[in-house]
């Protein structure tokens, strides 16, 4: 529990079991009894949709995945949602098909969903919802609800929430974990109170270094770590970080943290807690699976600009900044087009520097031409863009996207491989046929 001033928060994780952080471990149907059955179909999960075709004959699924991922993900349509791409059912993680990011706000029904436990809490559990803040380095605890979030000063920032992993599955050599597409990502308009001010409820201590954070999804298995994550206070306490009550201006959807989740703009969405439930500010860095053993990379292989210090080591660091990026929406791989020409659109983003160039190849990256980049919606936010090819000839041709961020950043040709599959920001690749 957070909440007590006597010590350290405890926030601490049990035993680590084997990809527990692609939650491998907790899928097996025969673990789950009455209660889990229950709360699945609360939120709609015991009652997937799924269309009867195989999504191997789809567009929408990357031909790059592994075959076994593309034999097995369907779309499927849950409460409250355009039909996503599922690629597990327990806990559910399900993409966004690639369609949506034509433009640069992701709507809340086509928003992507990622879990890692699959103790996921249903409406009517969430109705005594409570916040409590607390830790060894707050003057004193608290329990704030909903109304008092809203009765703080409010925020807006556009922000992309990207998923660590996104476009694993497309990574050579291929990794192991959640076989996430283009599609585990999204952009939205989130409003809430800074988090520095709910902070300033409790009083920080001087000596603060980490602020940890829970939510109300849990485990299954007793050996189940968890899932806690924490900020160095210089993020935790940065302008654009914000408690999240409304998402493009309803409440937050439940499968995307409702009824407030952390909003953590320029970072990888693992440290967006949803469902967000307890919050300690702590002397003493965080020790658990999830920051210790998960979602961290060779030390120094990825360029951050702000290091998260207190949890780096001589051999791995956590995994932070978003890594410029660009993806192609507009056509689809396999599509056919008009030798007449036609419009190549898509999005772009990054860690917060802003995009300040898109190019795009229409010959497989021997030449590139610069796209016409959209109106700023923020520099956290997707940036659109688009390109009139005029006339092509007939026959396949293959397009290439790369953008760069502000900060002079670019994607890179070759993707810097590490054992989790991350940071895959290689330029995107689009085959289709000119007819």
């Amino acid at each position: 529990m957070v909440g007590h001033t006597g010590g350290p928060p405890v926030l601490t994780a049990g035993g680590v079991i084997a990809d527990i952080e692609h939650g491998e471990a907790v899928r097996a149907k025969h673990l789950y009894g009455p209660e889990m059955r229950r709360r699945d179909i609360m939120v709609g999960l015991g009652a997937l949709a799924s269309h009867e075709a195989s999504a191997a004959t789809f567009p929408w699924l990357s031909p790059d995945l592994p075959d076994g991922t593309r034999a097995e993900a369907h779309l499927v349509q849950i409460p409250n949602k355009q039909p996503l791409i599922q690629l597990s059912d327990r806990p559910p993680n399900l993409e966004t098909p690639i369609q949506a990011f034509r433009t640069g706000i992701t709507p809340n029904d086509q928003f992507f969903v990622r879990y890692h436990l699959a103790g996921i809490p249903g409406a009517r559990d969430l109705d005594n919802w409570k916040l409590e803040i607390g830790g060894d380095a707050a003057e004193h605890p608290a329990r704030l609800g909903l109304q008092d979030l809203n009765d703080l000063p409010q925020n807006e920032v556009i922000a992309v929430c990207q998923c660590s992993g996104n476009r694993r599955g497309l990574v050579q050599p291929h990794v192991a974990g959640v076989q996430w597409g283009n599609g585990a990502m999204g952009c939205a308009s989130w409003h809430g109170p800074k988090l520095r001010d709910v902070l300033d409820r409790v009083g920080i201590k001087p000596g603060a270094v980490e602020v940890w954070f829970g939510g109300v999804d849990e485990p299954v298995l007793p050996v189940t770590p968890e899932f806690r994550k924490s900020l160095p206070m210089s993020k935790a306490l940065a302008d654009e970080t914000i408690v999240a009550t409304t998402m493009n201006g309803s409440p937050l959807p439940l499968l995307n943290g409702y009824p407030v989740r952390l909003v953590v703009p320029g970072w990888t969405s693992t440290y967006w807690m949803k469902h967000l439930s307890q919050i300690a500010i702590s002397t003493i860095p965080i020790d658990n699976f999830w920051m210790q053993k998960a979602y961290r990379v060779p030390a120094g292989m990825f360029a951050v600009e702000q290091p998260f210090t207190s949890q780096n080591n001589e051999q791995t660091w956590p995994i932070t900044e978003i890594t410029v990026n660009s993806l192609i929406a507009s056509p689809i791989g396999g599509e056919q087009v008009d030798r007449s020409g036609f419009t190549i659109g898509g999005v772009a983003w990054d860690n917060g520097s802003g995009i300040e160039r898109v190019e795009i190849s229409l010959d497989g990256g021997k030449s590139w031409q610069d796209s016409l980049l959209d109106r700023e919606l923020g520099r956290y936010a997707f940036r659109t863009f688009r390109l009139d090819t005029g006339p092509l000839p007939r026959g396949a041709a293959e397009l290439r996207v790369r953008a760069t961020g502000n900060n002079k950043q670019t994607q890179p040709d070759v993707w810097k491989a590490n054992p989790a599959g991350y940071h895959n920001n290689v330029p995107q690749r689009v085959l289709v046929t000119v007819v």
